[in-house]
């Protein structure tokens, strides 16, 4: 798993990338959060322990797989985790409206 992790850290898709850079070295509100983080049987883009929140960000693949996609959520809120999907489109067109939610739901711990 770790191995996986690792080679998509170095793949990152355009929206990851762009969002990484926004959330990394405590950026935002001084969470820290980790990148194609292993959780269980899945791999979280974006996790930040502390606060217990999962980002995911969604090809247009994921479209078809709405039944996984919710059971791997499933899966992350059963750890204590809350989960946030944004579509890759959103990340790289609404760019302060995804860190806006993302704050939203930071600050209603």
């Amino acid at each position: 798993m770790k191995a996986k992790a690792r080679r998509l850290r170095k793949n990152q898709t355009d929206a990851e990338s762009r969002l990484w850079q926004r959330l990394r070295n405590r950026s935002l509100v001084g969470c820290k959060f980790r990148r194609q983080h292993p959780i269980g049987p899945y791999i979280a883009d974006f996790v930040c322990i502390e606060r217990r929140l999962v980002i995911e960000v969604d090809g247009g693949q994921h479209a078809a797989q709405v039944e996984a996609d919710n059971s791997r959520t499933a899966y992350l809120e059963s750890k204590g985790f809350r989960v946030v999907r944004f579509w890759n489109h959103q990340v790289l067109t609404e760019m302060d409206a995804v860190l806006e939610r993302i704050l939203a739901v930071i600050t209603s711990f």
